[in-house]
Protein backbone atom coordinates (compact mmCIF):
# COMPACT_ATOMS: atom_id res chain seq x y z
CA UNK A 1 0.00 0.00 0.00
CA UNK A 2 1.80 3.40 -0.87
CA UNK A 3 0.16 6.96 -0.14
CA UNK A 4 0.55 9.59 -2.60
CA UNK A 5 -0.61 13.16 -2.27
CA UNK A 6 -1.69 16.18 -4.58
CA UNK A 7 -0.67 19.83 -3.94
CA UNK A 8 -1.37 22.96 -5.04
CA UNK A 9 -4.77 21.87 -5.81
CA UNK A 10 -7.15 25.32 -4.32
CA UNK A 11 -6.37 28.36 -5.91
CA UNK A 12 -6.54 30.46 -2.31
CA UNK A 13 -4.29 27.98 -0.51
CA UNK A 14 -1.37 28.58 -3.50
CA UNK A 15 -2.06 32.15 -2.91
CA UNK A 16 -1.75 31.81 1.28
CA UNK A 17 1.48 29.96 0.66
CA UNK A 18 3.21 32.33 -1.94
CA UNK A 19 3.61 29.04 -4.38
CA UNK A 20 2.79 28.79 -8.19
CA UNK A 21 0.29 27.11 -10.39
CA UNK A 22 2.08 24.90 -12.17
CA UNK A 23 -0.80 24.08 -14.48
CA UNK A 24 -0.58 20.15 -13.38
CA UNK A 25 -0.96 18.18 -10.29
CA UNK A 26 1.91 18.25 -7.57
CA UNK A 27 2.39 14.82 -6.68
CA UNK A 28 4.51 13.19 -3.47
CA UNK A 29 4.03 10.49 -1.22
CA UNK A 30 4.07 9.50 1.99
CA UNK A 31 5.01 5.90 3.39
CA UNK A 32 3.08 3.85 5.15
CA UNK A 33 4.64 4.29 8.55
CA UNK A 34 3.06 7.99 8.03
CA UNK A 35 -0.45 6.53 8.84
CA UNK A 36 -2.41 7.01 11.88
CA UNK A 37 -5.78 5.50 12.56
CA UNK A 38 -8.55 5.16 15.10
CA UNK A 39 -8.31 8.64 16.44
CA UNK A 40 -4.25 7.79 17.45
CA UNK A 41 -2.80 10.56 18.87
CA UNK A 42 -0.68 12.81 17.08
CA UNK A 43 2.79 12.65 18.85
CA UNK A 44 4.60 16.13 18.41
CA UNK A 45 8.28 15.95 16.81
CA UNK A 46 11.55 17.12 18.31
CA UNK A 47 12.91 17.57 14.59
CA UNK A 48 10.76 20.84 14.36
CA UNK A 49 9.20 23.42 15.55
CA UNK A 50 6.35 24.63 12.61
CA UNK A 51 3.74 21.54 12.01
CA UNK A 52 1.70 22.60 10.14
CA UNK A 53 -2.12 20.75 9.46
CA UNK A 54 -3.81 20.27 5.95
CA UNK A 55 -7.12 19.12 5.91
CA UNK A 56 -8.17 16.80 2.78
CA UNK A 57 -10.45 14.49 1.31
CA UNK A 58 -8.75 10.77 0.54
CA UNK A 59 -9.74 8.44 -1.93
CA UNK A 60 -9.16 4.68 -1.41
CA UNK A 61 -7.86 2.78 -4.73
CA UNK A 62 -10.80 -0.72 -5.09
CA UNK A 63 -9.24 -1.70 -8.37
CA UNK A 64 -5.72 -2.00 -9.81
CA UNK A 65 -5.03 0.39 -13.15
CA UNK A 66 -2.37 2.43 -14.82
CA UNK A 67 -3.13 5.19 -17.62
CA UNK A 68 -6.40 5.17 -16.80
CA UNK A 69 -8.76 7.45 -18.58
CA UNK A 70 -10.65 10.23 -16.90
CA UNK A 71 -13.69 9.29 -17.95
CA UNK A 72 -13.14 5.52 -16.24
CA UNK A 73 -11.70 6.68 -13.06
CA UNK A 74 -14.67 6.94 -10.84
CA UNK A 75 -14.42 2.62 -11.19
CA UNK A 76 -11.36 2.84 -9.47
CA UNK A 77 -12.35 4.01 -5.87
CA UNK A 78 -15.71 3.52 -4.27
CA UNK A 79 -15.09 5.09 -1.05
CA UNK A 80 -13.34 8.49 0.54
CA UNK A 81 -12.66 9.65 3.87
CA UNK A 82 -10.97 12.84 5.27
CA UNK A 83 -6.83 12.98 6.48
CA UNK A 84 -4.73 15.07 7.77
CA UNK A 85 -1.59 16.02 5.45
CA UNK A 86 0.92 16.89 8.23
CA UNK A 87 3.53 19.10 7.13
CA UNK A 88 7.33 20.29 8.90
CA UNK A 89 7.06 23.53 7.18
CA UNK A 90 10.42 24.95 8.85
CA UNK A 91 11.69 21.69 7.09
CA UNK A 92 9.58 22.45 3.89
CA UNK A 93 10.95 25.38 3.58
CA UNK A 94 14.58 24.75 3.74
CA UNK A 95 14.24 21.97 1.21
CA UNK A 96 12.86 24.37 -1.26
CA UNK A 97 15.36 27.16 -0.54
CA UNK A 98 17.67 24.27 -1.55
CA UNK A 99 15.98 22.79 -3.75
CA UNK A 100 15.82 19.61 -1.83
CA UNK A 101 13.34 16.68 -1.83
CA UNK A 102 10.17 17.75 0.47
CA UNK A 103 10.61 13.73 1.84
CA UNK A 104 11.03 14.36 5.34
CA UNK A 105 8.47 17.25 5.55
CA UNK A 106 5.60 15.87 4.40
CA UNK A 107 6.39 11.83 4.63
CA UNK A 108 7.48 11.55 8.62
CA UNK A 109 6.40 8.97 11.40
CA UNK A 110 2.50 10.17 12.29
CA UNK A 111 2.18 12.64 9.51
CA UNK A 112 -0.88 11.23 7.88
CA UNK A 113 -3.86 10.50 10.23
CA UNK A 114 -6.78 9.03 8.09
CA UNK A 115 -10.20 8.48 9.11
CA UNK A 116 -12.93 5.47 8.53
CA UNK A 117 -13.69 5.01 4.90
CA UNK A 118 -17.22 6.30 3.79
CA UNK A 119 -19.09 4.80 0.59
CA UNK A 120 -19.45 7.12 -2.28
CA UNK A 121 -23.26 6.44 -2.52
CA UNK A 122 -23.61 8.21 0.28
CA UNK A 123 -22.61 11.77 -1.56
CA UNK A 124 -25.06 13.00 -3.70
CA UNK A 125 -22.17 14.88 -6.20
CA UNK A 126 -18.61 14.27 -5.42
CA UNK A 127 -17.96 17.27 -7.86
CA UNK A 128 -19.54 19.38 -4.84
CA UNK A 129 -19.12 17.96 -1.48
CA UNK A 130 -18.01 19.98 1.61
CA UNK A 131 -15.74 19.31 4.16
CA UNK A 132 -13.74 21.11 6.79
CA UNK A 133 -11.71 21.13 10.26
CA UNK A 134 -12.03 22.32 13.46
CA UNK A 135 -9.22 22.85 16.45
CA UNK A 136 -10.37 23.23 19.66
CA UNK A 137 -13.88 23.51 18.65
CA UNK A 138 -12.95 26.65 16.17
CA UNK A 139 -13.36 26.02 12.54
CA UNK A 140 -9.95 26.45 11.18
CA UNK A 141 -10.20 25.28 7.20
CA UNK A 142 -13.25 24.74 4.95
CA UNK A 143 -13.58 23.11 1.63
CA UNK A 144 -15.68 21.97 -1.16
CA UNK A 145 -14.51 19.92 -3.86
CA UNK A 146 -15.70 22.72 -6.35
CA UNK A 147 -13.10 24.26 -5.49
CA UNK A 148 -10.53 21.34 -6.77
CA UNK A 149 -8.28 22.62 -9.75
CA UNK A 150 -8.04 18.91 -10.25
CA UNK A 151 -11.16 16.53 -9.76
CA UNK A 152 -11.02 13.15 -8.52
CA UNK A 153 -10.99 11.44 -11.99
CA UNK A 154 -7.75 14.18 -13.17
CA UNK A 155 -6.15 13.46 -10.51
CA UNK A 156 -6.88 9.37 -10.47
CA UNK A 157 -5.46 9.98 -13.91
CA UNK A 158 -2.43 11.61 -14.21
CA UNK A 159 -1.64 9.58 -10.80
CA UNK A 160 -2.13 6.10 -12.83
CA UNK A 161 0.26 7.81 -16.15
CA UNK A 162 2.94 7.37 -13.48
CA UNK A 163 2.30 4.55 -10.81
CA UNK A 164 0.08 1.83 -11.12
CA UNK A 165 -2.22 1.91 -8.31
CA UNK A 166 -3.43 -0.83 -6.36
CA UNK A 167 -6.42 -2.22 -4.11
CA UNK A 168 -5.56 -0.30 -1.03
CA UNK A 169 -3.77 2.71 -2.23
CA UNK A 170 -4.19 5.93 -0.18
CA UNK A 171 -4.79 9.44 -2.55
CA UNK A 172 -5.05 12.82 -0.51
CA UNK A 173 -6.48 15.41 -2.97
CA UNK A 174 -5.38 18.28 -1.71
CA UNK A 175 -5.80 21.41 1.04
CA UNK A 176 -7.71 24.21 0.86
CA UNK A 177 -6.72 27.61 2.22
CA UNK A 178 -6.32 28.02 5.96
CA UNK A 179 -3.30 25.88 6.75
CA UNK A 180 -1.69 27.02 10.40
CA UNK A 181 0.36 25.72 13.07
CA UNK A 182 -0.83 22.74 15.60
CA UNK A 183 0.29 22.94 19.29
CA UNK A 184 0.63 20.58 21.66
CA UNK A 185 -2.89 19.52 23.71
CA UNK A 186 -4.83 20.55 20.21
CA UNK A 187 -7.18 18.73 19.73
CA UNK A 188 -8.80 18.33 15.90
CA UNK A 189 -11.87 17.03 14.36
CA UNK A 190 -12.35 16.51 10.76
CA UNK A 191 -15.81 16.62 8.85
CA UNK A 192 -17.34 15.50 5.66
CA UNK A 193 -20.16 17.22 4.63
CA UNK A 194 -21.41 17.48 8.57
CA UNK A 195 -20.09 13.86 9.50
CA UNK A 196 -17.44 13.68 12.30
CA UNK A 197 -15.27 11.12 10.99
CA UNK A 198 -11.64 12.27 12.15
CA UNK A 199 -10.98 13.38 15.76
CA UNK A 200 -7.24 12.83 17.54
CA UNK A 201 -5.35 15.19 19.73
CA UNK A 202 -1.86 16.74 19.33
CA UNK A 203 0.63 15.15 22.11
Amino acid sequence: MKILAIGRNYAEHIKELNNQDLGEPVVFMKPDTAILRNGEPFYYPDFSKDIHYEIEIILRISKEGKNIAPEFAHKYFSEIGIGIDFTARDLQAHAKKNSLPWTIAKGFNGSAPISEFVPVSKFEDLKNTNFHLEINNEVRQKGNTNMMLFDFAKIISYISTFFTLKIGDIIFTGTPAGVGAVNIGDKLVGFLENEKLLEFEVK
